[in-house]
């Protein structure tokens, strides 16, 4: 993956632009002919252009290892006709969860795990949550000695880090069938992205929480079996995976803009729900995935759409429900949504985009 993108109307070499199968111009015209004949309803950029420009013309997003969070980063172009000129893809590092660089006003909005997210409002870090953008990305894969998610107690599994998108989104799973994840399994923190999948891969661990293109992969080696599905399996597949949360102050600061920059990730989930061929050349030519099959994989299998049907304020009440429960939390989920969520621009793009 290509991790320090800082995007400022960068000169691309013509045998480069000639050789690309996306190159700026053939994002543009890939968004006409789906606003034409795949019925990308609502992309028209006139709207846009009526409006107010943005306050800044700068917009930071986490750059972050998971491909799921395809549609910010095919919104790149679509960014710039929303009048930024200057984005940049700030690396999530060894941050176990985008959210962290959002509360340290390192990055201004971006797509995060649902479950990450609720914890930091607990924390009242500065952070606020604006949309859904789709559901089920994650999977739970678990070795010969486990079949379902209640035959995890007393099991390892490891994760990225602490507090981090898997191990919160696992602890809430544990929280739904009656198991404590703070007293009744062995959590191993590795510290890095792909470190998890390797332990299971390994047989170091009992299971493994993989976000795309990690289940994809490990599917391929065939190591393990799939206990829970999110985009399949109820109750998570009633919910978003991912969503679009900003800095607090930023939004308040930039409402235009995070109105502007919201509508272009939102275009960009139906450019990839409508045409993932096109979407996944994107990130393969971007570098944020190096297998074209892998990415195509993806983005067919992720429920991208999701933005128009699922309800953000149940998901986040669902999981702080989970954790409230078993203690990783202290706000109620009634708290959480009055002090941490701003549904605005949200309603108002779900008018303008027909959704």
């Amino acid at each position: 993956m290509t991790n320090d993108k800082l995007v400022v109307d960068h000169v691309i070499d013509p045998e480069v632009q000639r050789s690309s199968n996306w190159g700026r111009r053939e994002f543009v015209k890939g968004v006409a002919a789906l606003a034409g004949s795949a019925g990308l309803i609502g992309y028209d950029i006139k709207p846009a252009a009526a409006e107010p420009p943005p306050e800044t013309s700068r917009i930071r997003i986490v750059d972050t290892p998971a491909i799921c969070v395809a549609p910010q980063y095919v919104a790149e172009e679509l960014l710039r006709l929303e009048g930024f000129r200057q984005i940049e893809y700030v690396p999530q590092g060894d941050n176990p969860t985008p959210s962290i660089l959002l509360s340290a006003g390192r990055a201004d909005i971006t797509m995060a795990g649902a479950t990450a997210l609720v914890p930091a409002l607990d924390r009242e870090e500065p952070i606020v949550v604006l949309a859904g953008v789709h559901g089920g990305c994650y999977e739970l894969f678990g070795n010969e000695r486990v079949r379902s998610i209640r035959e995890l107690k007393g099991k390892s599994i490891p994760v990225w880090g602490l507090g981090g998108d898997d191990h919160v989104y696992v602890s809430s799973m544990l929280a739904y069938v009656g198991i404590n994840p703070r007293t009744d399994v062995k959590w191993v923190a590795t510290g890095t992205f792909n470190a998890p999948m390797q332990h299971f891969v390994d047989g170091k661990v009992d299971a493994f929480l993989g976000f795309p293109p990690q289940p994809q992969k490990i599917r391929a080696q065939k190591v393990g079996h799939v206990i829970v599905n999110t985009a399949q399996d109820r109750p998570w597949s009633q919910h978003f995976c991912c969503m679009v949360a900003g800095n607090k102050e930023f939004v308040r600061q930039h409402p235009i803009a995070s109105r502007r920059a919201l509508r272009a990730i939102l275009k960009s989930a139906q450019i990839c729900a409508q045409d993932p061929e096109r979407a996944a050349r994107y990130i393969v030519n971007k570098g944020y995935e190096a297998n074209y099959d892998i990415a195509l994989e993806v983005v067919k299998e992720v429920p991208y759409d999701a933005w128009r049907t699922l309800n953000p304020e149940d998901t986040l009440r669902f999981y702080a429900l989970r954790l409230h429960e078993v203690g990783m939390i202290k706000s109620t989920p009634q708290k959480l949504i009055a002090q941490g969520t701003d549904w605005r621009f949200l309603n108002e793009l779900k008018k303008e985009l027909k959704a």
